[in-house]
């Protein structure tokens, strides 16, 4: 009981509540009990009319700095824009006339398209396995997923930015599936986005980016009240005051949700992302194995399953998605053994490959 393993397993009973069978976290996580408890006083605030609205800029700061440290750059260098595709939409409309954007096939169409929606752009698409390799002078801006939602494919984060940087690239990086599980260097890059509401274990509706400090093509074009430095003291009038840093592209916050997300991001932050990383990879490789699959890298798996799949584990309790034609498993903190080979025992008469 004194091992690290299982004293990251009493944190995190401390930290969230037992779902028995959640390997469906790719889809939405789940929520720490503080950040439960975080909601409901909120609630509890706003019917006694007692909500200080001005306290949440607290939240928002927590938030942005807890972020910071998941992602390895520095609280300056992040913005609350909400979903990822309003980050996305900021660096589309941000290039100009005639710019070259390189894509993967099959990404999350959040990622596409804003470029593909952008008729002043051109659009180009590669399989993942050669993005990489097919960067090169011409191509103006990369815009990829990290974590491949479908199916858990990790980019390796090294190349990718060297290549880009080699061919004098841009990047967009989306880091969705990614963030709160995986270690992750956010200024390899630069610009990034992330739903909160997956690995993050917030409510829906907040996202983060990051931009890196040398970015000055990026245009805030949503900037409204709360992109300045001092936001209640300047909400009206001109003359324009941006905040200097990337707090610029940060929106109005939805306050419930932004207190809850600064909570949850402090338990995951308390767990560590190191050893988040090494637990949800070993918990997807024993599932793999119990499969006669090979091991990943990444907290995300998917199967080839016949049509009797789904109703097989929503039968025995265990939460799943069915994504581009196959079974997808993600196990995070709060999955245990237990889920994986009650997942895996439950699949096994129905793999196709």
């Amino acid at each position: 009981m004194g091992s690290v393993a299982a004293m990251f397993s009493d944190d995190v009973a401390t930290t969230f509540a037992r779902v028995p069978g959640w390997c469906n976290t790719a889809t939405v996580g789940l929520p720490p009990r503080a950040a439960v408890s975080a909601l409901r006083a909120c609630l509890d605030d706003w019917e006694a009319g007692s909500l200080d609205t001005v306290g949440f800029d607290v939240d928002v700061r927590g938030a942005r700095s807890a972020f910071a440290g998941l992602v390895g750059t520095t609280t300056d260098r992040v913005a609350m824009p909400g979903a990822a595709s309003i980050t996305a939409g900021l660096v589309a409309s941000s290039l100009p006339d005639g710019a070259r954007v390189l894509c993967a096939h099959g990404d999350f169409t959040s990622v596409l398209y804003p470029f593909l929606a952008d008729d002043r752009l051109e659009v180009e698409f590669v399989p993942l396995d050669g993005l990489v390799e097919a960067i090169h002078r011409d191509i103006d801006l990369v815009a990829v997923s990290l974590v491949q939602s479908a199916d858990g494919h990790v980019l390796d984060q090294a190349s990718l930015a060297t290549a880009a940087h080699d061919a004098g690239a841009r990047t967009f990086v989306d880091l969705t599936q990614a963030g709160g599980w995986l270690p992750i260097e956010a200024d390899r890059f630069d610009v990034t986005a992330c739903a909160a509401y997956k690995w993050l274990c917030s409510p829906r509706g907040i996202g983060f980016m990051t931009v890196r400090e040398d970015v000055d093509w990026l245009v805030p074009r949503l900037a409204g009240w709360y992109a300045s430095d001092s936001p209640w003291t300047s909400c009206y009038g001109e003359p324009l005051q941006l905040a200097p840093d990337a707090r610029r592209f940060t929106v109005s916050p939805a306050w419930f949700d932004v207190r809850a997300t600064a909570v949850a991001l402090g338990g995951i932050a308390e767990l560590g992302i190191d050893s988040i990383h090494e637990h949800d990879v070993a918990l997807a490789n024993r599932f793999l194995a119990a499969l006669d699959r090979p091991p990943s890298d990444s907290a995300i798996v998917a199967v080839a399953t016949d049509d009797h799949a789904a109703d097989a584990l929503a039968s025995h309790g265990i939460a799943t998605a069915s994504r581009a034609g196959r079974t997808r498993l993600s196990f995070h903190a709060y999955s245990t053994d237990e889920d994986v080979d009650r997942a895996a025992e439950v699949l096994r008469p129905h793999l196709l490959d």
